[in-house]
């Protein structure tokens, strides 16, 4: 694959900073087509609205009629969106890059399913509320993330036996989380049902503030470390030699996606493939070495809104949860992955 050529930038304090223009130009870009998506998002409905109302009624010229389905309506639901696809892209992007592979998602190798076995144990055993049952997605989540970590570990963690370790737990979780299922009574088992297919039907305020504050905690710490990742991703030793704390990096960057990824999955429930599919477009988008964290996060982003849009207009009056979309979507991409790694000779 070839890669644009890099300028470095000497900033006013006389901090050389190395850009790569076909990199920020994606990343432009992409800011452009989730802010494009989103506003697209948020005229479609029953109640129709234009483009140029949406944005008017964003800058507070709408009607009352319009204030109220933009803003009490339909805003949250896109910010939302917006907040879990980015998480999920960062954290996709984090754990692929660690593992130095490209199945290295957090929906493949068990954090998504530790987030549901916690979300389901709360409706099922203690028949909580929703905030309850986000709280137990995080916790289910966080604790997975610390298993896997463990379990994964023999003189630090590499990437194939992080893999495999955290396949292995996927698939233990998911016998759990069909255990639950047949243990829940009608009225539960149905709520997880619902749950479990990941929707952004509903999502207020109330949804986007905690996810919000998280964000604005663990994104910027896991874009500090972007430069000790790309580091990482030369191997152990190399790292080391180049002066990295490859352990401390390692966890800081592991419970920050982790932790990312849980919230997410509390927020709208497991959106499955994002993760996955988010940082392998991006980098193929930007020709860039390196995580691509910015990029994919956006990606990530963008294409939540896409298939949040799909599946509330693509199907007439049928409207679909968004998780089905990126299911099915996400699935070819996976086959299509897997093949082209087959032939590659990488698996």
């Amino acid at each position: 694959m070839t890669t644009s050529p890099s300028k470095a930038v000497r900033t006013p304090g006389g901090l050389s900073v190395r850009v790569e223009p076909r990199a920020a130009a994606v990343v432009l870009g992409l800011l452009l087509v989730t802010a494009a998506a989103g506003v697209v998002l948020i005229g479609s409905g029953d109640f129709p609205l234009a483009p140029g109302d949406v944005v008017a009624t964003l800058l507070g010229d709408g009607t009352a009629a319009q204030e109220f389905v933009v803003r009490d309506l339909r805003l949250p639901r896109v910010l939302v969106a917006i907040l879990v696809g980015a998480g999920l892209g960062l954290g996709g992007a984090v754990f692929q890059s660690i593992s130095r592979n490209p199945l290295g998602s957090p929906d493949m190798i068990g954090f998504g399913q530790g987030a549901t076995v916690g979300a389901l144990t709360v409706i099922v055993l203690f028949q909580g509320d929703s905030a309850t049952v986000a709280l137990g997605a995080v916790i289910g989540g966080m604790v997975t993330g610390v298993a896997v970590y463990l379990l994964a570990w023999k003189r630090g963690v590499h990437g194939f036996r992080l893999v495999l370790i955290g396949i292995g737990v996927a698939a233990m979780l998911t016998a759990v989380i069909h255990y639950l299922i047949t243990k829940a009574n009608l009225v539960d088992a149905t709520r997880a049902t619902v749950w479990m297919t990941g929707s952004l039907e509903g999502r207020e305020w109330s949804q986007f503030w905690p996810l919000l504050a998280v964000c604005c905690v663990l994104v910027p710490l896991v874009l500090a470390y972007g430069r000790p990742l790309r580091m990482l991703e030369m191997g152990d030793d190399a790292a080391y030699a180049l002066g990295v704390h490859v352990e401390r990096t390692r966890v800081v960057l592991m419970g920050s996606a982790v932790l990312l990824v849980s919230v997410a999955t509390a927020a709208a429930g497991p959106i499955t493939f994002v993760a996955l599919s988010a940082p392998q477009l991006a980098r193929r988008l930007t020709r860039a070495p390196g995580p691509n964290l910015a990029a994919s996060m956006l990606t990530g982003a963008a294409l939540l809104l896409v298939a949040d849009w799909t599946a509330t207009n693509a199907f007439g009056e049928r409207h679909l949860p968004v998780g089905v979309v990126t299911g099915v979507v996400g699935g070819v991409y996976l086959l299509w992955l897997l093949v082209t790694e087959r032939r590659a000779g990488r698996i």
